[in-house]
């Protein structure tokens, strides 16, 4: 993948709520230096708290890339959005997307930026032959986030705890699995594009042998309970050998993300499905924490909140966004 150009537009599109436009949030909660403004259209149900801007303003704000900052259900490019990328091309602008329905494959898109000499980045798309996986131990030190659903936090939990262990002097990585990780690193593994027989093995090949005090806190993705993604989660589980689990949570959920039919399972439930199968190619791994998303809480109930899930499951239990990781990278020290 050629180098993306900094600073970005984010491009919420119609966005229908606030997760849906999970990729642009993360960008901004993280790079916020990147984020220059966002570009709402009607109904829009997302808001970063950024400026407003059409392409002229952002232009002459120096964006140079827009980014499409939302994650939909089977990542598809709508025709209403289709207007905005077409005329964003023409205004001189890169486009960036981490969508399932690729850049690239749109022929109108591929036509006007060989015209205006501008680039298509697709950062969902695999840049390397990944080896099938061998389960063979790796030296160094591994911790995978696990979630009861998607989008509860996994990937800010690890950004949270690589920033913490980097402040005190510890060796640590954030290795991306997903869209939004790639975005704000610019590097990693789009896991839900890779072969099935080949998910487990990219991320072996994405956390290799490494110093044996040196942590590669691997983001999650999907969950072992989500019935449309849960094949991700298991080749992080084997392809990672994690040394340490997070359990992630978020805790006002009515249901699993998109289905309405099925309720969300318990943390203990996650605890021992997910230590099950990861003692299958790691048989010392242990659960170390737990990350709660309080977002939805106010800081009373969020308190309250963690203190009882800590209370009951015998963990440290916090909102590494909202009170800090320092808890958690802790628990890996002791690992």
């Amino acid at each position: 993948m050629s180098m993306i150009e900094t600073p970005y537009l984010l491009f919420l599109g119609d966005a229908p709520d606030q997760l849906a436009a999970k990729v642009a949030q993360g960008i901004k909660d993280w790079r916020p230096d990147n984020a220059v403004g966002q570009f709402r259209l009607p109904g829009c149900g997302a808001d970063l708290g950024l400026t407003d801007m059409d392409l002229a303003a952002a232009k002459a704000a120096g964006a140079k890339t827009l980014v499409i900052g939302v994650a939909n259900r089977g990542g598809v490019i709508s025709q209403e959005w289709k207007k905005v990328l077409v005329t964003a091309l023409e205004e001189g602008f890169d486009l960036a997307s981490g969508l399932h329905n690729l850049l690239r494959d749109e022929p109108d898109l591929v036509a006007v930026a060989k015209a205006t000499g501008r680039a298509l980045h697709d950062v969902r798309v695999p840049a390397v032959e990944y080896p099938i996986a061998n389960g063979k131990t790796r030296k160094g030190k591994r911790c995978l986030a696990v979630g009861t659903d998607c989008s509860v936090g996994k990937m800010y939990t690890a950004l949270a705890m690589d920033i913490e262990m980097r402040k005190r002097g510890m060796k640590s990585t954030f290795r991306a699995t997903g869209q939004t990780g790639i975005l704000i690193t610019g590097d990693g593994v789009p896991l839900d594009a890779v072969i099935a027989d080949f998910m487990a093995g990219s991320v072996e090949w994405l956390t290799p042998d490494n110093d044996e005090d040196h942590w590669d806190l691997i983001e999650g993705q999907g969950s072992l309970f989500h019935v449309s993604y849960s094949g991700v989660t298991m080749a992080l589980i084997h392809g990672g050998q994690p040394d340490a689990l997070i359990l992630c949570h978020e805790p006002t959920r009515p249901h699993m993300r998109g289905l309405p039919d099925y309720d969300l399972p318990s943390l203990e439930d996650l605890r021992d499905l997910a230590l099950q199968l990861a003692k299958v190619a790691n048989p010392g791994v242990q659960v170390v924490g737990i990350s709660v998303n309080t977002q939805h809480l106010s800081e009373d109930e969020a308190v309250a909140y963690l203190q009882e899930v800590e209370d009951r499951m015998g963990l440290p239990t916090v909102d590494p966004f909202r009170h800090g990781a320092g808890r958690l990278v802790e628990a890996l020290e002791a690992v």
